[in-house]
């Protein structure tokens, strides 16, 4: 560890920030680790007591404790519960030599701040360091968590969504499985990216797919591949999902929806990484971490016997809960005003933001499709706006926005190809169903407007 002490830029000349305390049977490791930490600026104390470090963080002299899950005293675990009741902000790091996923989400979910291997990847150290540094503050810690969600393509600074945020990121570094739940719209697909993002396999494929859209009789040779000759059409051997995505991630989105007939086939992938493919006697491992998501109650969907209750609780090891639109409707204008901004460029106007009435009207809505219903709603309103602003008018005309929030959306529109639609719909009965001039209002191709008329809907 000195030598790679020595490749780490010194920071002689900083105040200690930090009072980083390790506990560890291994001296010599524990006091290598100090001399690291030294050199990034904090203060660090050495000890093979856990009494000792326990005691530290109730006198509040401890900042941050890094502790082996293995010790002849007390184990990791156990020293963990205890300061989490002593005092819960104070950050514990686990650290071990005989790392293993189990272990590591075991710790996460019990209140760990980060789990890490050794011999230390230091850089890595020194930057889950800076990162509680910063958290300090507990405004920092706030500002710090809003920066995240951003960066990886969330609005919002609610409490819920940042604590699911925060978990996230603890888990994307250790996951096999995860489960992601949440009402339809919420951002599942979205934080699916996000975990991968910041897991260590995120230069490697992120594969989704939407069990929903599953044909029973195809759905096999999908997820798992098929060989040549297999089945009528067979031509040639193809590798399924999960062997495409070799080395990445798979999410499979709505698991909820699977056949039954497919969930014990599942359950191999889940529980050994082994693939078969149909028409083959061979037997494939496969290196891929799995998310699934759905918006079912899947312990319901279990006492049904519509679920495997192996499979769910394999999933389910680690559970991450998005929450509904109604239960942040603090970040509703932080959305709005994204939204307006994204579709106002989209669509070449100069959209500033909703009229008070509009606002007030929002407010009131249950919002059952959640931020996906959100943004369709002002997509519609920023193309049909002729003002900065968009106006009560301007709102899609089949949702009750009056209802006091029963929620009432029969026939609206789910996605912006429908939104799209109804508003080509609008302007062909203003220009007397004439494609030509409508094409030409809108700034589209002839064809875009032939393709909708072919539905039947325009």
């Amino acid at each position: 560890m000195a030598t790679a002490i020595s490749r780490i830029s010194q920071n002689s000349g900083k105040a200690a920030s930090l009072s980083v305390y390790i506990l560890d049977d291994d001296l010599d490791f524990a006091q290598s680790l100090q001399a690291a930490v030294r050199h990034f600026g904090h203060s660090a104390v050495v000890s093979s007591d856990p009494e000792f470090v326990l005691d530290s963080i109730r006198r509040k002299r401890c900042d941050v404790a890094i502790a082996d899950i293995r010790m002849p005293a007390m184990g990791g675990l156990e020293l963990l519960s205890r300061a989490q009741s002593l005092d819960c902000q104070v950050p514990v790091i686990m650290m071990t030599g005989f790392y293993s996923i189990d272990s590591a989400i075991e710790a996460i979910k019990l209140g760990a701040h980060d789990y890490l291997q050794k011999p230390f990847n230091l850089p890595r150290l020194r930057t889950v360091l800076d990162e509680i540094q910063k958290r300090q503050n507990s405004v920092q810690d706030h500002r710090t968590g809003i920066d995240a969600l951003r960066s990886h393509g969330f609005v919002g600074q609610s409490r819920g969504l940042l604590a699911t945020f925060d978990l996230a990121r603890r888990v994307a570094p250790h996951f096999e499985n995860v489960l992601l739940t949440g009402p339809t719209g919420t951002g599942k697909e979205l934080l699916a990216k996000a975990i991968h993002a910041m897991s260590p396999v995120s230069k490697q494929r992120i594969s989704l797919y939407n069990c929903s859209t599953l044909v029973e009789t195809l759905a096999e040779s999908l997820l798992f591949g098929h060989e040549r000759g297999a089945f009528t059409g067979a031509i040639e051997s193809r590798p399924g999902l999960f062997e495409a995505a070799e080395g990445g991630t798979v999410m499979l989105d709505e698991i909820g929806e699977i056949p039954l007939s497919m969930q014990a086939k599942l359950l191999r992938i889940v529980q050994s990484r082994e693939v078969q493919r149909l028409g083959s006697t061979e037997v494939h491992r496969v290196n891929v971490r799995l998310i699934a998501a759905t918006n079912r109650d899947l312990r319901a969907e279990v006492e049904a016997g519509r679920f495997r209750e192996d499979l769910f609780y394999r999933l389910s090891a680690i559970e991450l809960r998005l929450p509904a639109l109604r239960e942040r409707m603090d970040d509703l204008p932080s959305l709005v005003k994204h939204f307006c901004r994204v579709y106002g460029d989209r669509y070449g106007k100069s959209v500033r933001g909703v009229s008070r009435e509009v606002q007030h009207l929002l407010k009131r809505y249950h919002w059952p499709g959640n931020v996906r219903e959100l943004e369709n709603v002002i997509s519609y309103g920023c193309m049909m706006a002729e003002h900065e602003v968009v106006g009560v008018c301007d709102l899609p005309g089949n949702i009750d926005f009056s209802g006091e929030g029963t929620g009432d959306v029969q026939g609206a529109p789910r996605t912006l190809d429908e939104v799209c639609e109804r508003y080509v719909k609008q302007m062909m009965e203003r220009f007397g169903g004439d494609a030509l001039q409508t094409a030409r209002a809108l700034n589209i191709g002839k064809t875009t407007i032939y393709r909708y008329m072919k539905r039947g809907n325009v």
